[in-house]
């Protein structure tokens, strides 16, 4: 048998049985990786190839971004945003029918976009709007589906360390990327509140909010305003060119102290929890950048994308055919692989080949990644859906059978995002970023 189908092999055998034997994901990816590269190369060329690959990969002043980034939605989460962005967006969702399932949709984008961080958004809150959606009848499963499905808009709409993880591997703009997220993150947003305005009645709610008077809608929004700027400062501050996306994530960073500070939420004596909590999802996400940048290696040396790629166009030359199978394709591997992973795996295989259509580095970018975005809120490994059926007080089983509707709405979504390439590129080419 030919050595590089045998390394092949190998890799996919490897990292399919890692995951079916729950061997955490970035483990089973390094180790599948070193063992396709033994098949490839002798034992001491594999682990010298494998650990300097591994260090390169991180050796990245982008990727830096990601541990302030996480740092700052650790310290949202814990310094009293939540309660001023539900209070926001409560007040703009009005007199709305089903207004307090409205209000979790925008508050869970709000803060998802402010912290990055759709699990954070999830837990924060749910936290808060679940309790009062029971109060006003909702049902409780439908009031986590909600909150569950709207809680990955924040995965879109920048400042996104997804979006940072594309750039790594894609060679592309991270500011362009960001504003390519806006249009698909609004998609998503929408598509959630077409859902709750349909079945909103049927589960319990169906209530307007009250008018707040105008001087309480200027005040609310006043308390919600410095929460809300950290947004401008930081996707304004790249875009003005004061600054780059690491160093804006610094920038963020101090900003969420001193709001922290400011509302009396943090302490000095809670900081160090606070560190060592993004200090762990920072490692998880680096380990995973690390060897994954093994695999790419690997399946250069065994020209996997070239043959991959011969595959996929021997099935059909029709560019959009093309493109539904890479979707398809994703859509599955979310549901058991977490996005950055996904990301670093798929995208030197599938960029190349959508290249070839002319579709551009940015468009893809915001397929992938609101594709993957959908594998945080689906089983059996969606860590958005857990979180959010677990604030809810819930199995995961009653809130999947709303959550599907949500899904539903949000996959037509995804196609809209696909077919008209305007949605994600009409923001970076107003602004000149392409």
């Amino acid at each position: 048998m030919d050595i590089i189908l045998i390394a092949s092999l190998v890799l996919v055998v490897g990292i399919v049985g890692c995951i079916i034997l729950g061997v955490p994901i970035a483990v089973g990816i390094g180790l599948s990786s070193f063992a396709a590269a033994m098949v490839l190369l002798d034992f001491d060329r594999a682990a010298l190839v494998s650990a300097q690959r591994m260090f390169t990969g991180i050796n990245s002043f982008t990727l830096l971004a990601i541990p302030f980034f996480v740092l700052a939605g650790v310290l949202m989460n814990s310094g009293g945003i939540a309660g001023r962005l539900i209070d926001a967006a409560k007040v703009l969702t009005g007199r709305m029918p089903n207004s307090l399932a409205h209000t979790n949709v925008l508050a869970n984008s709000l803060f998802g976009a402010v912290s990055g961080a759709a699990v954070a958004a999830a837990a924060a809150i749910g936290t808060v709007m679940t309790p009062r959606m029971r109060e006003d009848g909702y049902r409780r499963d439908f009031a986590a589906a909600v909150n569950v499905a709207s809680a990955p808009a924040g995965m879109l709409i920048p400042p996104s360390n997804t979006f940072i993880v594309y750039s790594l591997v894609s060679s592309t703009s991270v500011a362009a990327l960001f504003m390519a997220g806006v249009g698909p993150g609004i998609i998503w947003v929408i598509a959630c509140m077409i859902v709750v305005a349909i079945l909103g009645r049927r589960y319990g709610g169906g209530k307007s909010g009250e008018r707040p008077g105008l001087k309480l809608t200027l005040l609310t929004l006043w308390r919600a305003f410095p929460s809300l700027l950290m947004i401008v400062i930081v996707v304004g501050g790249i875009l003005a060119g004061y600054f780059t996306a690491t160093e804006s994530s610094a920038v963020a960073v101090v900003y969420c102290l001193i709001l922290g500070f400011a509302y009396r939420q943090l302490t000095l004596k809670a900081l160090p929890a606070l560190l060592m909590d993004a200090a762990r999802t920072t490692a998880i996400v680096m380990l995973l950048v690390a060897v994954s940048t093994v695999l790419s290696f690997v399946m250069s040396l065994g020209h996997i994308p070239e043959v991959v790629s011969s595959a996929l166009l021997g099935l059909s030359d029709n560019p959009n055919v093309i493109l539904i199978i890479m979707m398809v394709i994703l859509l599955a591997v979310g549901t058991f692989m977490d996005p950055t992973p996904a990301i670093l795996i798929f995208t030197p295989i599938f960029l190349p080949i959508v290249m070839t259509f002319g579709i551009d580095p940015l468009h893809f970018g915001a397929m992938i990644v609101y594709n993957l975005s959908l594998g945080v809120i689906t089983p059996p490994v969606g860590n958005v859906l857990f979180v959010g059926a677990r604030v809810a007080g819930l199995r995961i089983e009653p809130v999947v059978g709303k959550l599907v509707w949500f899904l539903l709405a949000i996959v037509i979504g995804l196609f809209i995002v696909v077919f008209i390439p305007q949605v994600s590129m009409w923001l970076p080419t107003v602004m000149g970023l392409t």
